[in-house]
C-alpha cells in the first residue's frame, strides 16, 4: 500500500467529519462514503478509560457493522493488557501500543482486514493522534468528542492545541464544504 503525499498541517489535523458519539457513525453513512473497513480507537472513543469491557451499546454497534459487511479493527495507543481485556468478547483484530500518529500498525490492520486505503477510515477522539495518523495515510478521520476526558495538564494542553482545527471544521461545515 502506498502512502499519500504530504499535506498541510491544517488538512492533517482537521477532521473529515465530527459526530456526537461513535454509534452516530452508521453503516449506511459508511457504505454511502465507500467505507468497508474501520480503524477504531478504544479509549474515550468507544468507552472511558476506566470501562474495562464493552457494554451492550458497543456490541450492538459492532453487530450492525458486521451485518453491513464492514470490517473493523481496534487500534489503540494503550497497552496490551487493556486492549486484550476490552477485546476479549468482541473478538476483533486488535492492535495495542500503536504509537499513533505513526502509521505502520494502521497499515498492517488495513492489510489484515483485506481492505485498501481507498475504502478505509479511522474513528477516534483525538486530532493529534487519530486524525493525524488517518490523514498521514490519506484516509478519512471521523472524530467524536472524548467520552470522559482526562483533566491532567498534558491532556488539557493537547485539547487546547486541537481547538483551532475544531473551529476550522465547524467553519467548513457551516459553509457547506463539509456535509
Amino acid at each position: 500500500m502506498k502512502k499519500h503525499k504530504r499535506r498541510s498541517l491544517s488538512y492533517l489535523l482537521t477532521p473529515d467529519r465530527m459526530f456526537e458519539k461513535f454509534d452516530d457513525i452508521t453503516p449506511d453513512f459508511l457504505l454511502s462514503n465507500g467505507i468497508r473497513a474501520l480503524l477504531i480507537d478504544i479509549d474515550n472513543t468507544l468507552a472511558p478509560y476506566e470501562q474495562d469491557v464493552p457494554d451492550e451499546r458497543i456490541f450492538k454497534w459492532f453487530s450492525s457493522l458486521r451485518a453491513a459487511g464492514i470490517s473493523a479493527s481496534l487500534v489503540s495507543n494503550n497497552h496490551k493488557e487493556r486492549v486484550e481485556l476490552f477485546n476479549k468478547d468482541l473478538k476483533l483484530p486488535a492492535y495495542p501500543d500503536c504509537g499513533k500518529p505513526k502509521t505502520a500498525t494502521l497499515l498492517l490492520a488495513i492489510e489484515k482486514m483485506g481492505a485498501s486505503l481507498e475504502n478505509s477510515a479511522s474513528i477516534g477522539d483525538q486530532l493529534l493522534t487519530d486524525a493525524l495518523a488517518a490523514h498521514r495515510l490519506g484516509i478519512p478521520a471521523y472524530i467524536v468528542p472524548p467520552i470522559k476526558d482526562k483533566k491532567n495538564l498534558f491532556f488539557r494542553f493537547k485539547r487546547w492545541l486541537e481547538r483551532p482545527y475544531v473551529r476550522r471544521y465547524k467553519k467548513l461545515e457551516k459553509e457547506g464544504i463539509i456535509k
